[in-house]
């Protein structure tokens, strides 16, 4: 017996349609390996009529009044509310997620951080107006940038949409937004909701490759591109952006040190840290991928840390006490494999190391020991529920370990010392730095890094800031 395909659909000027010339890409759910759907390989053609339509919609919605705009963001955040079911189901499809983290880690925070920026849509701030010439008065206007081209991830599809068009419609932009060639489920039914929500031409969503995200970079008409992704892409959207100097917002890779002091709770760390390493199987720039622990503690941590992982479940979206479910494609579990099969001997695989069953594309919990600083492991984004464990003597050597990756998005320290954690949380070069903690996020926080990383912040009144331009307006008195 045959299951018919689900057919998923661009959204463009407040309509869906298929690509222009028809063609098509096989969509897989990762949990099982199997196609369940077909999306839209969209073209040149399609980037244009995407494109027109934003520009098209773009003045009418930048003369809205904050309060307008806040009216359609809060509406948008109710609709997701009242249609969570339908949302997280087309993220599992997508992801092979647990159904019930899906529903209790992810939704909740998308809808809140739609209102978060609803509310921020009404307090702008800049210098106050005021004579700083004599006989002239200035002032600062803050305004949309105008059409903004943004690709989402696959790791976390319907948050990271979220994490752009929600900011961006609510500083007056206008948005062509583009899901993974993997992940597009959700980012549809997204469309869906908010295309009963918008003026047409406000949000639109066009599914694709590779090929139509740089199509929709190099496009004359967005003033902006934003991504998430690969610090190759994001260096590709740089480059072509900068041919005709495009505003770029880019949040790429992460290798978050995880600094363990040796007057560290162990087993509090070690609970706290494994679920932060292997919470969405390792898929998440943020991760605690990369533990740095005190040599007088080295082996008790990684003994704890083991059996945690030994202890941690993979599987189906409905299983029960399940933590993570699949990494998201073919490609992604043979470059996590891969690493692995290319440890230096000196490295000790002390739990895990393998992929789980023949269906889909599971990968079991992974600590791997005895690492040097320049082991590609060490210095590479796997991107998969693999913990890396090195040691360090000294606070100094802690530091220079941690700053020595190419990364800078997010780290932890953990310590019963305060003036050691504020002295480490000054010297690290991340984004982001917890203490005795690691991975949780809010709205009014800005997330984002430095180095390789990217630049840019997500989230809270700085994201929301970097959606608009500044205008300086003088006029005379006389």
């Amino acid at each position: 017996m045959t299951t018919e395909l689900r057919r998923l659909r661009n959204y463009i000027d407040g309509e869906f349609r298929d690509a222009a010339d028809g063609r098509t890409i096989e969509v897989i759910n990762p949990a099982t390996g199997e196609v369940y759907a077909t999306s839209p390989l969209s073209g040149q053609a399609d980037v244009d009529a995407a494109m027109e339509a934003a520009a098209a919609a773009f003045p009418a919605w930048r003369d809205t009044t904050p309060s307008e705009r806040q009216k359609v963001l809060l509406k948008i955040a109710d609709a997701f509310e009242e249609r969570a079911e339908e949302l997280i189901a087309a993220e599992v499809l997508n992801t092979g997620k647990p159904t019930a983290l899906v529903a209790s880690e992810e939704v909740p925070p998308m809808v809140d951080q739609i209102r978060f920026f609803a509310g921020a849509a009404r307090l702008l701030e800049g210098r106050s107006a005021g004579e700083y010439m004599e006989g002239m008065t200035s002032i600062i206007r803050r305004e949309p940038v105008g059409v903004c081209a943004q690709v989402a991830p696959w790791n976390y599809p319907m948050m990271m949409a979220v994490w752009k068009f929600a900011p961006a419609l609510a500083a007056g932009n206008t948005v062509v937004l583009k899901p993974s060639d993997t992940t597009p489920a959700s980012t549809v039914l997204m469309a869906e909701i908010i295309g009963a929500i918008v003026p047409k031409g406000v949000f639109n969503v066009i599914c694709g490759d590779r090929e139509t995200g740089r199509a929709m970079v190099e496009h004359p008409t967005p003033a902006m591109a934003s991504i998430t992704g690969s610090v190759r892409a994001g260096m590709q959207v740089a480059e072509s952006a900068a041919k005709d100097v495009k505003r770029v917002h880019l949040e790429l890779g992460g290798k978050a040190p995880v600094v363990v002091f040796e007057d560290t709770d162990i087993e509090k760390a070690v609970e706290d840290i494994s679920v932060a390493g292997f919470f969405n199987a390792g898929q998440d720039c943020t991760a605690a991928t990369r533990v740095l622990v005190h040599e007088s503690i080295h082996d008790e941590f990684v003994a704890a840390l083991a059996k945690a992982a030994a202890e941690t479940k993979t599987g189906q979206p409905d299983d029960e006490d399940v933590l993570y479910g699949p990494l998201n494609n073919a490609n992604q579990l043979k470059q996590v494999a891969g690493f692995i099969d290319r440890l230096p001997a000196h490295a000790k695989v002390e739990a895990g190391g393998h992929r789980v069953g023949d269906k889909g594309y599971f990968y079991a919990p992974t600590v791997v020991s005895g690492l040097q600083q320049d082991d590609e492991i060490v210095q590479n984004e796997v991107f998969g529920p693999v913990i890396t464990v090195q040691s360090f003597a000294d606070e100094a050597q802690a530091l220079e370990f941690a700053n020595g990756v190419e990364y800078a998005l997010a780290s932890s320290v953990w310590t019963k010392d305060h003036q050691r954690a504020m002295r480490m949380s000054k010297s690290l070069d991340f984004g982001c730095v917890w203490i005795n903690t690691h991975i949780p996020l809010v709205a009014e926080m800005p997330h984002g890094g430095f180095k390789k990383s990217g630049y840019g912040k997500d989230l809270s009144a700085y994201g929301f800031e970097d959606y608009t331009r500044i205008k300086h307006v003088m006029t005379s008195l006389g």
